[in-house]
């Protein structure tokens, strides 16, 4: 073969070499993608933020901030929010990172059960600036998540409740008080005139001008009632012409607080009180009536079973406060709603009035003087001082 048709021959099969290995080449690695290591609620988002909706299974919760950055619970009542409880929920998701791509296709995305779980940020005019779908947990820890309309599933360290209950998310202090800012307690009874304990300062011993002979407040239950009424907190809330609450109103008990600062708090909790309604009497023996005997008289009945009357459970307890400055925020909030405390915040009032006071301890006895010791004496000392007994002398002879 020549030379010239071998090289020809070489440099064909060296082209055909170079096209069969672009054509099989692999595919080249793809690009990193930018969501993967990042926040999964970055920081600039959520400072635009107005409002948080979250969605879960038909629920609806909206939380709005005010012109004065409070934030409102406009899906229940208009009612605080939960400050902390917000925050704690928005830092789960600032600090959480997305770990890596799941899927873009859309098989597998159905199977990381992305439904109606989200939670969204809107700015103030409501348009949408983020939102995040909430898949199922993965098998390894974390939870698959969808931004957006994106067609794209993740995996990211996840570990926040989505809490689509409205009510929950409101604030339910409705008293917050120092026991130690409390100059004046003033407790009404049934029956009775209240009971009045006050302090000049806080590091002092509660009085009543009015305390019975030889007892004194009992500090100890008034520090008790200003710790279960200084932090008080609802449990649920009613309509304010509810038969339960407007029953409450009139079968109350009320505490005044006046603070050092002069500022008063008044504070009514009722409840409907339990019934006792007389059952229908019943037959003697299963509910047939009993034969009269022929010398039983004309105006003789049949013998029945008279059971305890049946006791319809009391109502609810209910709270009602109100502060003497106008502005207080607690004063708006009775009129949106009536709140329902725990039972126990009724129930551990004193009964009576002697329950607010205890004995005077006695006085300590006075200290007595010391006893001197009896004087020590030199042995021989007392046979010194006591003279020998004279012999007796023999008697003497009788005469004749």
């Amino acid at each position: 073969m020549k030379l010239k048709t071998l090289a020809a021959t070489v440099a064909v099969l060296a082209v055909l070499s170079a096209v069969a290995w672009y054509l099989r080449r692999p595919p080249p690695p793809p690009a990193p993608d930018p969501r993967v290591g990042r926040p999964v609620l970055d920081g600039a988002v959520l400072a635009q933020a107005a409002r948080v909706r979250l969605t879960d299974q038909g629920k609806t919760v909206l939380l709005a901030r005010q012109a004065d950055g409070k934030w409102r619970d406009t899906s229940y009542y208009d009612l605080p929010v939960d400050f902390d409880k917000l925050s704690h929920f928005t830092d789960d998701l600032s600090s959480a990172k997305v770990q890596r791509l799941v899927s873009r296709n859309p098989e597998v995305l159905a199977r990381l059960d992305f439904k109606d779980t989200t939670v969204a940020l809107l700015d103030a005019a409501g348009k949408e600036l983020w939102r995040l779908t909430l898949g199922k947990e993965a098998d390894g820890g974390g939870r698959f998540v969808k931004f957006g309309d994106e067609g794209r599933g993740y995996l990211a360290n996840v570990a926040t409740f989505l809490d689509a209950d409205a009510k929950n998310w409101a604030d339910s202090l409705l008293v917050d008080l120092k026991p130690e800012d409390v100059a004046r307690v003033a407790v009404t009874f049934d029956t009775g005139a209240p009971v009045v304990a006050s302090r000049a300062k806080k590091e002092d011993a509660w009085a009543d001008a009015a305390a019975p002979a030889g007892q004194r407040i009992a500090g100890e239950k008034i520090t008790s009632l200003l710790s279960s009424l200084g932090s008080l907190r609802f449990q649920d809330t009613a309509a304010l012409d509810d038969p339960n609450v407007v029953a409450a109103r009139g079968h109350h008990r009320t505490v005044t607080l006046t603070t050092f600062e002069k500022r008063t708090l008044t504070i009514e909790l009722g409840r409907k009180p339990e019934e006792k309604k007389p059952a229908a009497p019943k037959p003697e023996a299963g509910g047939q009536k009993p034969e009269v005997s022929n010398s039983a008289t004309a105006n003789s009945e049949p013998k029945t079973l008279n059971p305890e009357p049946a006791a319809v459970p009391a109502g609810p307890v209910y709270v009602f406060v109100e502060s003497s400055d106008p502005a207080a925020p607690i004063n708006e909030l009775m009129k949106k709603r009536a709140f329902q405390v725990y039972d126990w915040n009724f129930t551990s009032l004193p009964q009576k009035p002697a329950e607010l006071f205890e004995a005077i301890p006695a006085p300590p006895p006075a200290p007595q003087p010391e006893s001197k010791p009896a004087a020590e004496t030199k042995p021989g000392a007392a046979a010194a001082q006591t003279k020998p007994a004279a012999a007796a002398e023999p008697p003497a002879p009788a005469k004749p």
